[in-house]
């Protein structure tokens, strides 16, 4: 008998669930995962919209102050 079956009739119904990463917290693993990729995949387009932003502010915005004081 293979080891995944030993582990199948051991464990029972809660074979192949997820197990929390703690007992006192309702957190899976993959949910712990998610969450992570969520976050990083946040904080780059975080940092690609400030870029953006301060490439609009530094090139673009002193060409309509420079255009305004002009006339």
């Amino acid at each position: 008998m293979g080891e995944a079956k030993r582990r199948k009739e051991a464990l029972g119904d809660k074979f192949g669930q997820d197990k929390p990463i703690v007992s006192w917290l309702p957190l899976t693993q993959r949910q712990a995962k998610d969450a992570y990729k969520l976050t990083t995949q946040g904080a780059w387009i975080g940092i690609f919209t400030l870029g953006a932003a301060w490439m609009v502010i530094r090139f673009v915005g002193p060409a309509f102050g420079w255009w305004k004081l002009s006339q």
